[in-house]
């Protein structure tokens, strides 16, 4: 039985909530987050540009390309996206960016990553990688 990884990452800005989520929302802005993936935008949404059905493609070094997909999309507040399509080294993967404005032109990111890996052991590699890097990101984010 494969274990479900969560990773659990909360970052603060000195900026809006809404430059932060702007920022968050862009598909072609996460190349930052999930260095060294590459993100290419491959269909907007159906009421917002990054909204409900608008999905990305992330290319990792050495390994099948896969598709994410947004689920939910609340402008400034949430955003949910799961993997739907390709090969990927994971399943029953769900993202869920949740944003607050903490006031006096700050906010917070509650970001939490879940997922089980396809075959025992990658799982904990991937979550020490992607907690890594991830956090790192964030930290080094410019909005």
């Amino acid at each position: 039985m494969l274990k479900m990884q969560q990773i659990k990452i909360t970052q603060e800005f000195n900026a809006p909530v809404e430059k932060v989520f702007a920022v968050l929302s862009e598909h072609e802005n996460l190349n930052k987050l999930f260095a060294p993936a590459k993100v290419t935008r491959l269909s907007d949404g159906k009421d917002a540009r990054n909204g409900v059905g608008s999905a990305r493609k992330l290319s990792i070094p050495l390994a099948p390309s896969f598709v994410e997909t947004n689920l939910v999309y609340k402008e400034n507040e949430l955003i949910e996206y799961a993997i739907t399509s390709g090969i990927s080294p994971i399943k029953a993967h769900r993202g869920v960016m949740k944003f607050s404005d903490l006031g006096n032109n700050r906010s917070r990111l509650d970001y939490t990553i879940s997922f089980k890996g396809r075959v025992p052991f990658i799982g904990p590699i991937i979550k020490l990688a992607l907690q890594n890097g991830v956090s790192r990101g964030l930290k080094k984010l410019k909005v």
